[in-house]
């Protein structure tokens, strides 16, 4: 009988430019989940990214900092053990314009791909 279980020791480090820290530890790029992702990110102070449209739910979990929500015309601030789900095809845009850097945890209902997100400037 196989495991059933699976422990994720090497997560994907997603290549960024931006200075934001993103491990993938289940979901497209590490076990080619497609149901879901889950992932570890550490955004800087001064971080943000452009708008976006994504083609999934997102949850996400603030472990430690704040983290700014632009939701379509609303801004929303969260800050360590809050969290927050965004429903698919919802305007949003992430950043972190505070002086301490915000780690959190993402959960992507189906699994992030870039394809799926539909950033503004790509």
């Amino acid at each position: 009988m196989g495991k059933t279980y699976s422990i994720q020791k090497n997560p994907f480090i997603v290549p960024t430019t931006d200075g934001k820290l993103i491990e993938e530890h289940f979901g497209k790029a590490t076990d080619q989940n497609s149901d879901i992702s889950i992932a570890h990110m550490i955004a800087p102070s001064g971080w943000s990214e452009p708008f976006q449209t994504p083609e999934f739910d997102e949850y996400t979990y603030i472990i430690k900092g704040k983290k700014q929500f632009t939701i379509d015309d609303e801004i929303v601030i969260l800050e360590a053990g809050q969290s927050i789900k965004i429903e698919k095809y919802t305007r949003v845009q992430y950043a972190n314009p505070f002086q301490q850097e915000c780690e959190y945890i993402a959960i992507c209902l189906p699994a992030f791909t870039i394809e799926t997100t539909h950033r503004e400037d790509e």
